[in-house]
């Protein structure tokens, strides 16, 4: 995972953009994956963990509206926590994820695995939506680290 992130660092460097990330059932690995480099603030902003429907709700502005009708895991509020980071942080691109890490929390709608991804880039919003079929806590979190890593390296091409 490590050469992914030093491939985006460069290339964030070389283009002279800025990344900030919103994460969710990822609690801080996709934040600490840029933190972890030598000179990665010259390119990463701000990192949130909005774990709780409340902190997506006060900090990432996410409306109530949206969790209640939808839920947090849910393309909406994916839509929402990447649309609003992007006013938060002012940086060139931004990063959501929401999911189910597992192994329990997961239904027949939404099963554990299920994971949302969200890229702002030029004002141009993208959503993936991933169901993992392996329900291990750790594999869904790290899973979804490297499909926002691979995500992002894309959006640089």
């Amino acid at each position: 995972m490590k050469s992914i992130v030093l491939k985006i660092i460069k290339k964030l460097k070389n283009k002279k953009l800025s990344i900030s990330v919103a994460e969710s059932c990822t609690g801080g690995l996709l934040s600490s994956a840029f933190t972890s480099i030598d000179g990665a603030s010259k390119v990463f902003t701000l990192g949130l963990v909005t774990y709780s429907n409340r902190s997506k709700i006060k900090i990432l502005k996410v409306p109530k509206k949206i969790i209640s009708k939808f839920g947090a895991v849910s393309m909406q509020c994916c839509i929402s926590m990447v649309s609003n980071l992007s006013k938060i942080s002012k940086t060139d691109i931004c990063i959501s994820v929401t999911g189910i890490a597992g192994p329990n929390g997961g239904s027949k709608k939404k099963p554990v695995g299920l994971v949302y991804i969200g890229i702002k880039k030029n004002n141009k919003i993208i959503i993936k939506k991933y169901l993992l079929k392996n329900k291990n806590r750790s594999f869904v979190q790290k899973t979804a680290v490297r499909k926002s890593l691979s995500l992002i390296l894309t959006s640089l091409k």
